[in-house]
C-alpha cells in the first residue's frame, strides 16, 4: 500500500503543480476564502450586538462555533468542480491518453488523481477557518474550546472527503463535464441536509455527539474512495464515448438475475432461495449483532428518558388487555383490517430502510432497520423498573411474533448489507450498472419469496395469537 501511495505522489504532484499555476482556479478560491469568513465575523458581531440588548447571550454563544464550522465547509463545496473535472474534464480536452497510457496501475492512478483534488479544498478550508478565528476574537474575543476545534477542523476533512471522493467517483464513471455536474447534486444536497444536522447539535451544545458524525462520515469517506478503485477502469474510460439509457438491456439483465437457475418450483426456491440465504450468513451475523447492540443500547436509554409513575400501571394491566385488547390505536386486533395495517406498515419499512441503503452504502438503512430493536430494549427496562419480569414480557408482547419477524429482519438487514457492498467489490468482466442491477433483482428475489412470506405470518401472528398470549400471560 506504502508503494502505491508513493507511486501516486508522482501524479499529484503534477496535478497540484497545474492548478496552482492556473490563477482561474487558485484566485476565485482564495477570495471567496477570505470573503466569507470575513462575511461570518461580520455576521457574528452583529449577532453578539443584536441579542445583547435583550439579555440573550446563548444564543451568540451558539451561533459562533456554527458559523466556524459553516466557513470550513464553504470552500469545500466551492472547490468540488476540481473534482468533478478529474477524469472526464482531462477526457473531453484530450488530455488524459499520455495519462492513462503510463506505467503505473489503476489504483496508483486514482489515488493520485484523489489525492490532489483534496489537498487545495482542504487549504482553503484551514484558511478559512483561521481567517474567521483571527477575526472574531478580535471583534468579540471569542477563543474556541480546543476539543470544539479539533472537532471542527476533523469536520472539515471527513466532509472534504466525503465530498471529493464521490465527486471522483462521478467524473471516473461518466463521460462528459456536463453529465458530472448534473450528478454533483446528488453529493451536494445530501452533504447540506447533513451540514442541517450538524448545526441543529451545534445549537443545541451537544457537541459530543460530532463525534459519531465524524466517524459516520469517515466510513462514508472510506466506502467512497472503495467503490472509486473498485470499478476504475482506464480501458474502458477511453472506450466509453456515450452512456445511453438502455432500459430494455436492464429488463433483460433485471430479468435474468430475478429467475436465477431454472427448475422445478420447490428445487427453484431452495437454489434461488435458500441456496442465496447461505451466501448472507456473514450479513446476517453482522445485522444480529448490531441488532443486539441496540437492544442494549435501548436498555440504557430507560434511564435516560424515564416513563413518569402512572403511565404505565403494571397492575391495572390484566384489565387493561381484557378491556382494550381489540384495538390499540389506529391497530384493530383479531381483525383483517389490522392484519393489513400491520403488514403494510413493515413491507413499508422494508421498501424505505432499502431505499436508504441504496443511497448509503446500506449504512443508513441497517440503522433505520434496527430501530425497533433498540425500541424494545427500551420498553423491557421500562417493564423492569415497574417490577415487571423481563421475560414475561418478552414472551407476551414480543415473541410470538418475534419469532417470525426477526428473521425477516435480519434477512432484510443482510440483504441491505449486501447492496451496499456491490458498490465496494470489484466485478470481473461487467459494469458497475449491471453489479448493481444484478443485487437489485437478487433482493427483490429474496424479499417477494421469502420476506414477504415472513412478514405476513408475523403479521397474524401479532393480530390473532400475541394479544392471546399476552393475556394468558399476565391474567395469571
Amino acid at each position: 500500500m506504502w508503494a502505491d501511495f508513493r507511486k501516486a505522489w508522482v501524479i499529484t504532484h503534477r496535478e497540484i503543480r497545474d492548478q496552482f499555476r492556473d490563477w482561474r482556479i487558485i484566485v476565485p478560491i482564495m477570495i471567496l476564502t477570505v470573503f466569507f469568513p470575513a462575511l461570518m465575523n461580520f455576521t457574528a458581531q452583529q449577532a453578539v450586538d443584536f441579542v445583547a440588548k435583550y439579555g440573550a447571550p446563548v444564543i451568540a454563544d451558539r451561533l459562533i462555533p456554527f458559523l466556524l464550522m459553516v466557513v470550513g465547509f464553504f470552500p469545500i463545496s466551492v472547490s468540488l468542480v476540481i473534482a468533478l473535472e478529474s477524469f472526464v474534464g482531462e477526457k473531453e480536452r484530450r488530455s488524459i491518453e499520455p495519462l492513462l497510457s503510463s506505467p503505473l496501475t489503476d489504483v496508483q492512478l486514482y489515488l493520485g488523481k484523489l489525492m490532489a483534488v483534496i489537498f487545495p479544498p482542504l487549504l482553503a478550508s484551514f484558511l478559512g477557518i483561521l481567517v474567521y478565528l483571527i477575526g472574531v476574537y478580535r471583534q468579540v474575543g471569542w477563543v474556541p474550546d480546543t476539543t470544539l476545534l479539533i472537532q471542527v477542523v476533523a469536520l472539515a476533512m471527513v466532509q472534504s472527503l466525503v465530498m471529493v471522493s464521490g465527486a471522483v467517483v462521478v467524473s471516473s464513471q461518466t463521460t462528459s463535464v456536463r453529465a458530472a455536474n448534473l450528478l454533483a447534486s446528488f453529493i451536494i444536497i445530501p452533504m447540506a441536509l447533513l451540514l442541517v444536522g450538524e448545526s441543529m447539535i451545534m445549537f443545541w451544545a451537544r457537541y459530543q455527539v460530532l463525534w459519531w458524525a465524524i466517524f459516520g462520515q469517515a466510513i462514508i469517506a472510506w466506502l467512497l474512495v472503495r467503490t472509486g478503485i473498485a470499478h476504475f477502469n482506464r480501458e474502458e474510460m477511453l472506450g466509453r464515448e456515450l452512456d445511453t439509457l438502455n432500459l430494455s438491456w436492464a429488463w433483460r439483465v433485471f430479468k435474468k438475475a430475478f429467475l436465477g437457475k431454472k427448475a422445478p418450483p420447490l428445487t427453484w426456491w431452495r437454489l434461488n432461495v435458500w441456496g442465496i440465504l447461505a451466501e448472507l450468513k456473514w450479513a446476517v451475523l453482522l445485522v444480529l449483532i448490531v441488532s443486539v447492540g441496540a437492544v442494549l443500547v435501548g436498555t440504557t436509554q430507560a434511564e435516560i428518558f424515564t416513563i413518569p409513575a402512572g403511565v404505565l400501571d403494571w397492575e391495572n394491566l390484566e384489565e387493561g388487555l381484557v378491556t382494550g385488547v381489540e384495538e390499540v390505536g389506529p391497530i384493530h386486533f383479531f381483525s383483517v383490517e389490522g392484519l393489513g395495517l400491520i403488514f403494510y406498515h413493515n413491507l413499508r419499512a422494508v421498501a424505505l430502510d432499502s431505499l436508504l441503503g441504496i443511497f448509503s452504502f446500506g449504512v443508513m438503512g441497517l440503522i433505520a432497520l434496527i430501530l425497533p430493536f433498540g425500541i424494545i430494549g427500551y420498553f423491557t427496562a421500562v417493564a423492569v423498573q415497574n417490577g415487571l419480569s423481563p421475560w414475561a414480557f418478552l414472551a407476551g408482547f414480543i415473541l410470538p411474533h418475534g419469532v417470525v419477524e426477526i428473521p425477516a429482519i435480519l434477512v432484510t438487514g443482510a440483504l441491505i448489507v449486501r447492496i451496499g457492498l456491490t458498490l465496494v467489490t470489484p466485478q470481473k468482466n461487467i459494469t458497475i450498472g449491471e453489479a448493481w442491477i444484478r443485487t437489485l433483482a437478487e433482493w427483490a428475489r429474496l424479499v417477494v419469496f421469502l420476506v414477504v412470506p415472513l412478514l405476513l405470518l408475523a403479521a397474524f401472528l401479532e393480530v390473532y395469537v400475541t394479544p392471546r398470549v399476552a393475556l394468558a400471560i399476565f391474567s395469571g
